[in-house]
């Protein structure tokens, strides 16, 4: 079993900045690259959990690499290369501080809202007597602020315009772009058996144009379904086969722990770690539908060191 990739301190020829989010560690180089390292942590509840998942960054990082390169057609991504399983070089860009968050279904953080008895989420109406997992009659959109640390927050279209944080005419723009995005990995989620049930995206400008960043359709920001069986799961009050990472969320719950204050993280056991990066790797192949080489690198580190370094030079 590879060696997992979860802390990097790099300096890399020209950096400027570095960031090290809850997965990704994100380095300027110059003022118009950006290398973003895909780690191996998990997070659930907006906390990072305290053991590293072998291949879990690969997977994320294929997987993402693989959609941004089937959507550059509805909007320019920020990706320009992935020279190593856990790096994606591209555009630096300047963040828009929202995650744009699209439900299909509902499912998740949705479908609490409702049985807490709230029809209202970010400020979208749900309708009356949906079923958890019932498709709404069309795709919502919630957003999200996006937290430099601690817990994103749900806000509502009025109150991103009332607070300046885009336009209203590029607030248009993200909400047509997502739903278009989100149509296209509904395509691509049928063509795998797949229904694909929420997502979020988020957005950069670069050089005054709006660009796709940060992952994709992967399980860390999307939930699938099993297609087969769907309907027959939701008439007889059965649980959906899911492919996302709501089981490890489950499974913290289980344990008594939503990240709230004075909780503890329970004990992530061997077993369990290897039960998730299972399920990643399975995750990768039906998503993709090819077959996950894993790198099984014993220094990932200094795999990932040495190759920005010699795309850097090449690229100068």
């Amino acid at each position: 079993m590879r060696s997992t990739l979860e802390h990097s301190q790099f300096n890399f020829p020209g950096q400027t900045s570095a960031y090290h989010g809850k997965v990704r560690d994100m380095y300027a180089i110059g003022s118009d690259l950006m290398v973003a390292v895909v780690s191996d942590r998990i997070s659930a509840f907006d906390v990072i959990l305290p053991k590293g998942i072998p291949h879990k960054g690969q997977v994320l990082n294929g997987i993402a690499s693989y959609f941004l390169d089937a959507v550059s057609d509805i909007i320019p991504t920020w990706k320009l290369d992935t020279p190593h399983p856990n790096i994606t070089i591209g555009h630096a860009c300047q963040p828009i501080r929202l995650e744009m968050v699209i439900r299909g279904y509902l499912t998740g953080h949705a479908h609490r809202t409702y049985a807490s008895g709230k029809r209202v989420l970010c400020g979208v109406s749900m309708p009356e007597g949906l079923r958890e997992h019932d498709p709404f009659p069309e795709p919502i959109i919630t957003p999200a602020t996006k937290a430099e640390e601690g817990h994103d927050e749900d806000i509502s279209k009025e109150d991103i315009l009332k607070r300046g944080i885009v336009s209203e005419a590029l607030y248009t723009q993200l909400e047509s772009t997502t739903r278009a995005l989100f149509q296209r990995g509904t395509e691509m989620a049928a063509e795998r058996g797949l229904i694909l049930v929420d997502t979020k995206y988020e957005f950069g400008l670069f050089k005054g144009e709006l660009m796709l960043i940060d992952e994709i359709h992967t399980p860390d920001s999307s939930r699938y379904f099993i297609a087969d069986g769907y309907e027959k799961r939701q008439n007889e009050g059965i649980q959906q086969q899911q492919l996302s990472k709501e089981f490890v969320r489950e499974w913290l719950m289980e344990n008594g722990f939503m990240g709230l204050d004075n909780q503890t993280m329970p004990n992530l056991t061997d077993t369990f770690v290897q039960t998730v990066s299972q399920r990643y790797i399975a995750l990768y192949e039906k998503v993709t539908g090819m077959a996950f080489e894993g790198d099984t690198s014993d220094d990932p580190v200094a795999d990932v060191n040495r190759t920005v370094k010699l795309w850097i030079s090449n690229n100068s």
